[in-house]
């Protein structure tokens, strides 16, 4: 234990990517970020075989500023993932000569893996100046996530459901808990894997294997009946909730795209192709197919368990356009996604676990809201300001002051107080503009995040008006406090409020709460009272790059950026081009 009597722990991810820490003090949350935002690279790094190591020493080093703590005073490092577990059922699945030589399902590339992330211990205890082996945990990856949906809940007893790419052999796992006990009751095994299918189905449409939100985004352009036959026979569903996946169509881990091709009658597209109605109608069945596989699994999880709360992670759980109909589908009443459902998650859940599990620590209370991340000070923020020689202005009402600006059409750069988890803007790190305008989302897409013109924008309204605006039963799920629910707007709304309504009606919202993020709140407020509407259009303060993170990086962005202004905690800045 620490001489101070207080216990931390530090969470952390890595094995794969989405690189995270999370620091708990006595159980509670005092920080919790992913690398990217410091290291400027997506996912913080690549899934490789050889770099599992790679620590994510930024975020662990903010971790242990705010707890004002050294790495020497942890008591227990948590890792979310188990080696053992990945080396024993991860080769000899196919022929070694269809795979890519020492990578991913090969001898050599499990075990190269294997040895990688068993030095981890002793790269911390080089920089800790002391051996940590009795303090460092290995959590199994799929425990991590259910953990780290359950205890940032309300909930008292829940269903458990984790769907990703792959854990270290499992891809989809079910389970329940109630008080600290995390009961498994099934799991699903590469290369059964519904991420999998969405990485691949991202490379084969010509986008990155990162980029399942671009493909959701363009599935609703496209009509799901024209491959139904052709996912039939690449997913297969099962009356206990189970799933496979035919692998001889999707042809994992060796690269190859060629019987996906035959299947469809259409080459890969290269990234700077067209895309065209195929390309639409294979997201579209691929999305179909997924709401589909997920509500067999939930609704036969709730029939396992009676439980009426589900709380659901891994990859899969960011398909907003799912949730609301798993949701509604599957005989849950209630559901938590915390928003960093991904990876990133587990730096979370493995503290969590360790925390509960291990030490059998007291419950804290839940987390209602992503901010754990940096803040900086308005001295701070002046000295950039100063350092690019911008042209800028101290406004004593800096929400008044936007709300104005943004009703008169202009885009704003949005950054202030601790910067949110996960992979959506939540209201600090965001770039806003005026809803009502029929032009602004292509301006956004086209001019501003140089992105492909299909992407939906996000509405942020205050919480209390949602119910009005959006087809919402209850006026609160807690994923729409994160941009995790695509819930149909109005009838007659669209016509108000066209910029954040998707093309198939649906709206990716954010309910914003007065207590969780009294700024955002209180500019909305502005907003309204200028407008009339409750909603402020937001997208993520970033240009294909991570959201931003400090003044400088949002400086960065802002200047090669078409953003009319940047509002910088007390500050508003011209853009130095106009």
């Amino acid at each position: 234990m620490s001489s101070s009597n207080n216990t931390f722990i530090l969470g952390i991810n890595s094995a794969y990517h989405e690189c995270a820490a999370a620091i708990f003090k006595n159980g509670e949350l005092l920080a919790f970020v992913e690398e990217e935002r410091f290291n400027r690279i997506k996912h913080a790094k690549s899934a490789k075989v050889d770099n599992p190591d790679l620590l994510p020493w930024n975020a662990i080093s903010f971790c242990l500023q705010t707890a004002k703590v050294d790495l020497g005073d942890i008591d227990y490092f948590a890792y979310s993932f188990s080696p053992e577990d990945r080396l024993t059922y991860n080769v000899d699945l196919i022929d070694e000569k269809e795979l890519i030589e020492n990578s991913w399902g090969t001898q050599k590339g499990e075990k190269l893996f294997y040895r990688t992330i068993r030095t981890i211990p002793n790269k911390i205890s080089k920089k800790a100046g002391g051996d940590i082996g009795e303090k460092f945990i290995f959590v199994p990856h799929h425990i991590a996530h259910a953990a780290s949906s359950f205890y940032p809940a309300e909930f008292k007893k829940a269903a458990l459901l984790v769907v990703d790419g792959i854990a270290e052999f499992a891809s989809a796992w079910t389970g329940k808990i109630e008080g600290n006990r995390i009961e498994k009751i099934d799991e699903i095994f590469y290369p059964n894997s519904l991420g999998f299918v969405w990485e691949k189905f991202s490379e084969y449409l010509g986008f990155s294997e990162y980029d399942a939100a671009k493909v959701m985004g363009l599935s609703a352009y496209g009509e799901s009946y024209k491959f139904r036959e052709h996912f039939d026979k690449i997913i297969k569903l099962s009356k206990d909730g189970r799933f496979t996946v035919n692998n001889r169509y999707l042809q994992f881990r060796t690269g190859k795209f060629d019987n996906l091709e035959k299947l469809f009658k259409e080459k890969k597209r290269s990234p700077e192709k067209h895309i065209f109605a195929i390309h639409e109608n294979i997201a579209a069945t691929l999305q179909e197919k997924t709401e589909e596989t997920l509500i067999n699994l939930a609704k036969n999880l709730y029939h396992k368990t009676k439980i009426d709360n589900l709380c659901y992670s891994g990859g899969l759980a960011l398909n907003c356009v799912a949730n609301p109909k798993i949701l509604e589908k599957s005989g849950f009443k209630n559901i938590y996604i915390q928003p960093a459902a991904n990876d990133a998650g587990t730096a979370l859940g493995a503290g969590y676990y360790v925390w509960h599990n291990i030490l059998k620590g007291k419950r804290c209370n839940s987390i209602n809201h992503a901010y754990w991340g940096p803040k900086f000070s308005n001295k701070e923020i002046e000295e950039t300001l100063k350092k690019n020689n911008l042209v800028y202005k101290k406004v004593r009402n800096i929400e008044r002051a936007v709300a104005n600006l943004l009703s008169k059409g202009y885009i704003i750069g949005w950054f202030q107080g601790r910067m949110e988890v996960g992979p959506r803007a939540l209201g600090n790190r965001s770039i806003l503009a005026d809803p009502r305008s029929p032009v602004i989302r292509d301006d956004l897409n086209r001019k501003v995040k140089f992105r492909e013109i299909f992407r939906p924008l996000c509405p942020s309204v205050l919480h209390e008006e949602a119910a009005e605006w959006f087809q919402i039963a209850e006026t609160h799920l807690s994923p729409m406090d994160y941009m995790l629910m695509a819930i149909k707007i109005k009838a007659g709304k669209e016509k108000i409020v066209p910029a954040i309504v998707h093309v198939d009606n649906t709206c990716r919202i954010q309910t914003v709460i007065k207590n969780t993020n009294p700024k955002f709140y209180k500019l909305i407020e502005e907003f309204k009272a200028i407008t009339g509407i409750p909603i402020i259009l937001n997208t993520s303060f970033n240009i294909k790059e991570p959201i931003v993170c400090s003044p400088q990086d949002a400086v960065n962005t802002f200047k090669k950026s078409k953003i009319d202004s940047l509002a910088i905690g007390n500050y508003l800045v011209d853009h130095p081009q106009a």
